[in-house]
């Protein structure tokens, strides 16, 4: 499949896995799956495209059953499901992506989960930054997960860089770095 395809596609599946499967006139079980075949119909590519977008998708979003009859996302879900996390020891300190013109509110709530059902946290500064430009010019956010943790909140492993939580009191967030979309060097640091 062709890169532009690829993008596409994973990004539709992102769509009816997350947020509104009957844009694909699918229903999703009460974790999140989905048949492999229904999916494969509706959205019109094969299984081995399937199999390309799971095993290419650069934050690793979709997961098959043992048996690969079923497919799923494993984060992001606005729709009601509750895919099974087993709560897990966290690194000591999380990043989360946004954008500086919701510094305020933040400062205020801390982050919440909104429309979704988990604040996502990433490991890494480079993968926050991507999701903060997507709402404007990103921060980079540093979340105390050790001590979040420490205090009785939950962490949740979804993949390998991304973490779920259901959400961050203003306390537990330290000062964010803002990057420029091109070369993710800090610019400066703001006092939260």
């Amino acid at each position: 499949m062709n890169r532009s395809k690829l993008i596409r596609t994973s990004k539709f599946l992102s769509l009816i896995s997350w947020h509104d499967p009957g844009k694909a006139n699918i229903t999703l079980d009460p974790d999140g799956w989905a048949d492999v075949r229904l999916i494969c119909r509706q959205v019109n590519i094969t299984p081995l495209e399937l199999d390309e977008v799971v095993r290419d998708n650069d934050k690793k979003r979709f997961e098959y059953n043992n048996t690969k009859t079923m497919i799923r996302a494993k984060w992001g879900h606005s729709v009601n499901t509750s895919p099974s996390f087993v709560a897990q020891k966290p690194p000591d300190i999380l990043y989360h992506g946004t954008a500086t013109k919701f510094l305020d509110s933040i400062k205020k709530t801390g982050l919440v989960k909104g429309s979704r059902n988990h604040v996502h946290l990433s490991v890494d500064e480079q993968t926050a930054s991507k999701v903060g430009e997507r709402h404007g010019s990103p921060v980079v956010l540093i979340v105390d997960s050790a001590e979040m943790q420490k205090d009785g909140h939950s962490f949740y492993l979804a993949s390998g860089n991304i973490w779920l939580t259901d959400n961050v009191p203003a306390k537990y967030i330290k000062s964010p770095a803002i990057f420029t979309p091109t070369d993710m060097n800090p610019l400066s640091l703001l006092e939260i």
